[in-house]
């Protein structure tokens, strides 16, 4: 088992551990641009994600 990372209803499985900022690497997403909740608290790029993990990623929306 690994990480699940899940973007817009689509899971990612992942190797674990990986940092959150490693797994938005792997599948080629701009940090800058998602918020990523994982038990209902957000967690930043530098948090250690372990076997087990799963972790919803939100789209970050701007406006002017």
């Amino acid at each position: 088992m690994g990480v699940v990372v899940v973007l817009r209803g689509e899971e990612h499985l992942l190797p674990a551990p990986i940092t959150l900022g490693e797994a938005l690497h792997l599948l080629n997403l701009p940090p800058e641009l998602y918020l990523a909740v994982r038990n209902g608290e957000m967690i930043g790029e530098d948090t250690l994600l372990e076997h087990g993990d799963r972790v919803q990623l939100v789209s970050v929306i701007s406006g002017g």
